[in-house]
Parts: structure tokens; sequence; C-alpha cells
């Protein structure tokens, strides 16, 4: 059983993340994305199995870019969420938010260091030819290129 995710908790690493909240109620949530002047979200309490999880809608002009920050924000490493998108019931800007379980957090550590493996290799590589070329200025000021 997962623990309970609470939509005050969600709203709060929402709003912390610079998304605007526009506290809608659960039948205008389910009406639709369209409709509103401001991009923003909403999120309200659903009852999954014997788990509770928080049902986090984007709406506005723009609500599939909302969709998407909303989205990236709560599967950051330090809110440690899993997102839904497919689930019974929700509309298609609508997700399902939940905490993540700490194998999913792990595997997400693990693809995100296969991700980012190339990038720090050529970093790698950089930093030693950039080391190397300082080091072999340095010994040129010093006078002592003809000893290496």
């Amino acid at each position: 059983m997962s623990r309970a995710t609470r939509a005050h908790t969600i709203r709060g690493h929402l709003v912390a993340g610079g998304l605007v909240d526009l506290g809608l109620g659960e039948a205008t949530q389910k009406a639709g994305p369209d409709g509103h002047d401001v991009d923003g979200f909403s999120v309200r309490q659903h009852l999954e199995g014997d788990t509770l999880v928080v049902i986090a809608g984007a709406y506005g002009p723009n609500w599939l870019r909302t969709l998407a920050e909303l989205t990236g924000r709560l599967e950051s490493p330090h809110v440690k969420c899993t997102v839904r998108g497919q689930a019974p019931g929700l509309g298609d800007h609508e997700v399902l938010v939940r905490w993540s379980t700490s194998e999913e957090l792990q595997a997400r550590k693990v693809a995100e260091a296969q991700r980012q493996a190339p990038l720090k290799k050529q970093l790698r590589e950089q930093q030693a030819v950039q080391e190397a070329e300082e080091r072999r200025r340095s010994l040129e000021a010093a006078g002592q290129s003809g000893l290496f």
C-alpha cells in the first residue's frame, strides 16, 4: 500500500515551482481546460483502491505547457512523486499524482545517470585537455619547456 498523497502538499510543491493555483472546484475541474484566461493548475483528492492520491489538472489557454511543467516539477528528485497521465476517469488535461516508491526513485536515478554519462565523459576529457594545456603553459613560462 502506497502512502497517502495530500492535495495541499502537492499544491505547495507546485506553487513553490512558480505555477499558479486557480483553486477550482471539482465540477469546474472535470469540465475541462478551456474557458480560463490564466494558465494554472488545480488539485483535488481521489481515492484509488485503498490509497489516497491527488488529481492535478492544467487549465488556461496554454494548458499543455502547464501540464508539462506540472509533471516535470512533481517528478523532480526533490519532490519525489510519480505522475500517471493515463487512468480511468481522467481528462486529457489531468494527471494522477502519488508518492513514488523507493524502487521507482532508484530507477529514475539510474536512468538519469545513464543519460548524463556521455556528457560527464566529454566534460572530463575537456577538463583533462585544459589542465594539460595550463600545465604546459606554466612550464614554458618557467623556462622549462626544453626539459619536457
